[in-house]
């Protein structure tokens, strides 16, 4: 009996246990129902975002990083997603700046990519709040209250709006510049109006780039970061209507040389008995002699008198034109090349002769730069160079063989100006004059008054040059294609034997200058000749080259007949004929209405030509 009242005590102190357990477990599973459902539907006020600006302070820092076994359960495990959104929305920040993104339904959960190329933070749980921190690309999927998932790429790009803006800032009269990125660099393109222009954009977009450098990464295990990189700058900018730039140059140089010279020279031999002696003068300069008197006989007597007065003049005009894109460079050169032997040894010592090219002539390079306001940038480098008469004797060891090098005598000028279209500019110029005097005389004799001057030779050379480079550009364009441009060669004819046997002439007649002969009329049919009335005035005999023969002008019988036409008006080409010209036609008009009037005035015992009687 003792023993069942304990079993049942013992069953309903249990009964009592698992009520109250059960009762505790459902006030703990109410409780966080009640706690997650308060979350889920945004019970509590979401964070005001006021309007304006607000103070806000972002660690660009890369978030710390997490140990592997963490980072690989979380990418293992990933979102519990009921559902996925088949369409990807795409989010594009500039790197070192944020951006707010809205989303379709409050916000569960939330997993980046990368975070070290994007940050995003709830601010509220319908709104993330999207920094990019490096460039690249990531994505990240965002879970919603329903469980379904969204994936949205987030792209990180260099800050092409503020580069835009500065452009637009430092280079107004250049809007068509356009900024974007291309993984992580940035594209110039658009058009300008110049080269230079494309360069300056240029180097704002590398300062730009530069003054935009990301934070370098940390390292890891004490051990330092990889630097960080600078975008790359991309031209893709093209230039509106390149310029072209025609440059005329003109090297202008006159010289001369005036040269006096005036010398003796004698031979004088004699004895007296068993004693003989000489007096030998050789002051000459190399040149002939203009007079000169020998005796030829047991005692020799030369004396040669050398007298030289010379004139030179040297006048040189090029005149090389060249045309060329703005800033391309262009090279002319007009003459030959000469080439210069140059003797060196090699390791054997053994000598051996190269020969070194050398150009001569007319040369001309520039290279042009259209800047704004229609200026000019030249950079220009005329010159002209010409083998010299006298040349450079050299000889070689231990031979008696003597060489000429050849000398080249040249004007250059290089240099850098700004010019307006059509201006012209001195850009050198040189003044040169030399002077040059030689005596040679006996000593003693030859200072001696008058006579003197047997016994000395004297030489005087001047040289005096003037040179100019002058310059002029010229913004040009092509010409149409119906133009019809004078050449050189339009005024060279070939000649024929007449002109050339019996003339002597190298060349043909120019006809440029005769006027163009009228187009000829068509021939009449022939007929026999009809002698004018007495009394009718006759044509002249003589007729001018332009105007057809007289008997080109005579009509048929059956012509006759024929109603004349009517006087027409004179054109300003026939207003423009000389008088002469048009006092011959006006006489070869009155003698063929002559022969109409004597024609049709005939005797009737007369016969008539067949084709007259034929026509009546």
């Amino acid at each position: 009996m003792k023993s069942n009242q304990e079993a049942v005590k013992k069953d309903t102190a249990l009964r009592a246990a698992l009520v109250t357990t059960a009762v505790c477990a459902a006030l703990l599973a109410a409780r966080g129902l009640h706690a997650q459902e308060a979350v889920e539907n945004a019970k509590a006020a979401a964070i005001p975002i006021p309007h304006g600006p607000v103070q806000m302070t972002i660690s660009m820092n890369p978030a710390p990083a997490q140990p592997a076994n963490t980072m690989q359960s979380a990418a293992a495990r990933g979102p519990a997603c009921t559902r996925t959104q088949s369409e990807q929305s795409t989010v594009v920040v500039p790197v070192g700046k944020s951006t707010l993104m809205q989303t379709a339904e409050p916000v569960r959960n939330r997993t980046l990519g990368n975070p070290l190329v994007a940050q995003a933070t709830m601010v509220s749980p319908q709104t993330l709040y999207v920094v990019g921190m490096a460039v690249g690309t990531t994505n990240m999927i965002v879970q919603g209250k329903s469980g379904a998932c969204e994936v949205i790429n987030v792209v990180v790009n260099a800050d092409s709006g503020g580069l835009q803006t500065s452009l637009s800032q430092l280079m107004p009269d250049e809007p068509n510049i356009r900024v974007s990125t291309v993984a992580g660099d940035l594209v110039l393109a658009g058009r300008v109006s110049s080269a230079q222009a494309a360069a300056q954009a240029q180097e704002i977009a590398k300062a730009y780039a530069r003054s935009t450098l990301p934070a370098a990464n940390g390292g890891t295990n004490g051990n330092g970061g990889a630097p960080a990189k600078a975008a790359t700058v991309l031209n893709m900018m093209s230039v509106d209507s390149p310029q072209q730039v025609m440059l005329e140059v003109k090297v202008a140089e006159v010289s001369k040389t005036v040269l006096n010279q005036l010398g003796s020279a004698m031979n004088i031999q004699g004895g007296f008995g068993s004693w003989s002696g000489a007096l030998i003068s050789s002051l000459l300069s190399g040149v002939q002699s203009i007079a000169a008197v020998s005796k030829a006989n047991n005692r020799p007597f030369n004396v040669a008198v050398d007298g030289q007065h010379g004139d030179d003049l040297v006048k040189i005009l090029a005149e090389p034109n060249l045309v060329t894109l703005s800033g391309q460079e262009a090279t002319f050169l007009a003459g030959g090349k000469v080439f210069i032997p140059i003797p060196q040894s090699n390791l054997n010592g053994v000598s051996t002769i190269i020969l070194q090219e050398e150009e001569f002539g007319v040369g001309l390079k520039f290279t042009p730069t259209v800047l704004a306001g229609g200026r000019i940038n030249l950079k220009v480098a005329p010159e002209v160079s010409e083998l010299s008469s006298t040349g450079v004797t050299v000889g070689a060891t231990n031979t008696n063989n003597l060489t000429v090098l050849p000398l080249i005598t040249t004007r250059r000028a290089s240099t850098t100006v700004q010019m307006n279209d059509g201006e012209t500019f001195a850009i050198g110029g040189l003044i040169k004059s030399n002077a040059a005097g030689t005596l040679k005389a006996i000593p003693g004799v030859g200072e001696v008054p008058v006579l003197g001057a047997l016994f000395r030779s004297t030489s005087y050379q001047q040289d005096r040059t003037e040179l100019i480079f002058i310059i002029t550009p010229h913004l040009v364009k092509p010409l149409q294609a119906v133009a019809n441009l004078p050449l050189p060669t339009d005024r060279l004819k070939t000649p024929n034997e007449a002109d050339v046997y019996l003339l002597g002439n190298m060349e043909g007649r120019d006809p440029a200058g005769s006027r163009k002969p009228a187009p000829p009329m068509p021939a009449p049919t022939p007929s026999p000749a009809m002698a004018p009335a007495p009394s009718q005035p006759q044509a002249p005999a003589a007729q001018p080259a332009s105007e057809p023969p007289v008997s080109a002008m005579v009509p048929t019988p059956a012509a006759i007949a024929t109603p004349l036409p009517e006087p027409q008006v004179s054109t300003p080409a026939e207003d423009s004929k000389p008088a002469y010209e048009a006092a011959a036609h006006a006489a070869q008009v009155e003698a063929n209405a002559a022969q109409i009037a004597a024609r049709e005035t005939l005797p009737a015992d007369k016969p008539r030509s067949p084709s007259a009687r034929a026509h009546n």
